[in-house]
């Protein structure tokens, strides 16, 4: 079943319309438009509670922009800016996505806007299911403590998203009648309280799997500590859910094979947290239930199998930090002093190896280089399949790919761009760790920190999860040999090494690790910017990449300006009141 079905767009209009109609002359009934005394009963709820779930993928005439503009991946906001990914395509396709990566973008690109409307798109549909849940008075308490856990669980989720991406935002909840609210008040408490809330409230299974649970609440709201800073709170909260979390279907959580995360058919495992649910090929010929934040970062080029479009392509800078040592570990520093072979520059038609030194496995299910099974579409041949590699360089996506043995069921293969089943993953299992990681080591337990951190590179170097040759090279659905892609190798940090080092170097390999873990899942920009980094990181990283590509000439971050991007103009103009805007900008964007 379609978690996040669309059949309830006119029940929340219901919330849309009777929240924007403020003048007198509109104060008249709404023709057409059900009221909250209809929609107070068990089918209501449930279809008002699905409506604000179906906002999670951003998608939809409400954002009055393009899916990719508002995708719940991040893949522009998280992974471009954070140095993971150029844009890719070529220089004149999507030129507001140049701007956003070189932190050149002003408060009018209208990507901003309409990540902002799909956002707060969510929130009004979280607090439409709060205000009538209010007067539902027909519904066991245990079942509208449920109802009241997920809104709030969404809404605690929308609103982290805004706050991440723009610091200051108008809060704005189920009880507010004047919806022209100044962004003047840190909403870091409002967003603790309603994880909180959902973590108190929520059962520990559900009956879709869609739907989430006590322990995503936990694990979000762990995540919300960390960023508050508050490390012993983060640390007693991932404690519990390590020890005991289950995903909403029941299955302990734990680490699964790294490739399983990224696979349609292999989706809602035990490492699945809080992720955003799509589908292709459901039988309602709607090619928007599938994931079209993505769909223009697929290889694109001669022969290549997809139709669109050739974005997102991973930085060389990305690649070299899954290089090892002959030990099996990171160069934590001086990683880009051992930069892994590309083929830049080069025919696909021309002879290449792959590089033959040792590589972190977790690179070939992250990134597509030249020479190398790109799932079973066959090896990557290189310049054929990327659009402009002067200016985006020789990689391509890969997480995101569906495979071709079952692109029959997992992808819109009717669409202009391949939209696919894949899961959104917003938070996984491996996160968890990582920021339980990093809130160990916050609070001087540095031996917990490194055996967190351990336990995610052993199952890196499970052989069974590596990426293996084709048997036959010709014939890429005929199934994998048992010879290793690439020569693999790594291993976990000897036991009390990493610790013995200090804090300081132990939150450095955590930050290190995390890098590599969740590559291209929308993380990095912001983990740099909460760590304090970005500026000196990303600095490096567009002194280095921009000898490779042409992408990211003038390309800058300042700390003072660059930590958030800019509210947007039209929301500014639009909150005008008494002569002047209550919405203020962003430092650096006036």
């Amino acid at each position: 079943m379609r978690m996040y079905t669309r059949y309830m767009a006119a029940l929340l209009l219901t919330g849309c319309l009777l929240q924007s109609c403020q003048d007198d002359f509109l104060d008249k009934p709404v023709q057409g438009v059900l009221g909250d005394e209809v929609l107070a009963n068990a089918k209501g709820i449930d279809g008002l509670l699905t409506g604000a779930y179906a906002a999670l993928d951003g998608q939809g005439d409400f954002t009055g922009g393009n899916g990719w503009e508002s995708p719940p991946d991040n893949w522009i906001y998280g992974a471009i800016t954070g140095g993971e990914a150029h844009k890719g395509s070529d220089g004149g396709d999507q030129t507001p996505i140049n701007a956003i990566a070189t932190f050149a973008s002003g408060a009018d690109n209208g990507f901003f806007n309409t990540k902002w409307k799909a956002l707060y798109e969510g929130v009004t549909r979280a607090n439409t299911v709060l205000r009538v849940l209010k007067s539902l008075n027909d519904m066991p308490a245990e079942e509208k403590a449920n109802i009241e856990g997920q809104a709030r669980f969404l809404r605690g989720h929308y609103y982290f998203e805004l706050k991440k991406m723009w610091n200051m935002v108008p809060w704005i909840d189920e009880n507010t009648t004047d919806f022209n609210q100044p962004n003047d008040k840190d909403i870091w408490p409002m967003i603790e309280d309603d994880f909180k809330a959902a973590y108190e409230k929520l059962p520990m299974t559900q009956s879709l799997v869609g739907r989430v649970n006590k322990w995503a609440a936990g694990a979000y709201l762990g995540k919300t500590y960390l960023y508050e800073k508050k490390f012993g709170d983060a640390k007693t909260i991932f404690t519990e859910v390590i020890a005991s979390g289950t995903t909403t279907n029941g299955l302990k959580y734990d680490l699964v094979s790294y490739k399983d995360n990224f696979d349609a058919a292999t989706k809602n495992n035990a490492e699945s947290v809080f992720a955003i649910q799509m589908v292709a090929n459901d039988g309602t010929l709607d090619i928007t239930n599938a994931n079209q934040g993505s769909m223009l970062n697929f290889p694109y080029g001669t022969g290549a199998p997809f139709a669109c479009c050739g974005f997102f392509q991973p930085t060389q800078m990305l690649v070299n930090m899954y290089r090892t040592d002959a030990s099996g570990l990171p160069y934590l520093t001086d990683f880009n002093a051992h930069a892994v072979k590309n083929d830049m520059g080069l025919n696909s038609a021309a002879a290449f190896t792959p590089d033959a030194g040792t590589l972190d496995p977790r690179l070939d299910w992250t990134v597509g280089r030249r020479g190398i099974p790109y799932h079973d579409w066959g090896l990557f041949p290189g310049m054929n399949w990327v659009r402009d590699q002067p200016y985006g360089g020789p990689y391509a996506p890969k997480k995101n790919i569906h495979r071709q043995k079952n692109q029959e069921l997992y992808a819109d293969l009717s669409s202009w761009a391949p939209g696919n089943a894949i899961n959104v993953l917003v938070i996984r299992f491996a996160d968890v760790l990582l920021m339980a990681a990093e809130a160990e080591a916050n609070a001087g337990s540095l031996a917990k920190a490194e055996e967190y951190v351990n336990r995610v590179r052993m199952r890196a170097a499970d052989k069974s999860g590596w990426l293996y040759k084709y048997v036959n090279d010709g014939n890429p659905l005929g199934g994998y040999s048992a010879v290793p892609a690439a020569n693999y190798v790594i291993k976990p940090y000897p036991a009390g090494t990493l610790a013995a080092k200090g804090k300081d170097y132990v939150l450095g390999a955590i930050y290190y690790e995390r890098g590599i873990e969740l590559a291209m899942e929308g993380h990095r920009f912001f983990d740099l910017v909460r760590w304090g980094i970005a500026e000196t990181g990303l600095n490096a990283f567009f002194n280095y990449e921009s000898k490779i590509t042409t992408d990211l000439a003038g390309a800058k971050f300042l700390s003072n300006r660059n930590s958030y991007f800019p509210i947007p103009q039209y929301q500014i103009d639009m909150s005008m009141s008494g002569g002047a805007p209550l919405l203020k900008q962003n430092p650096g964007y006036n």
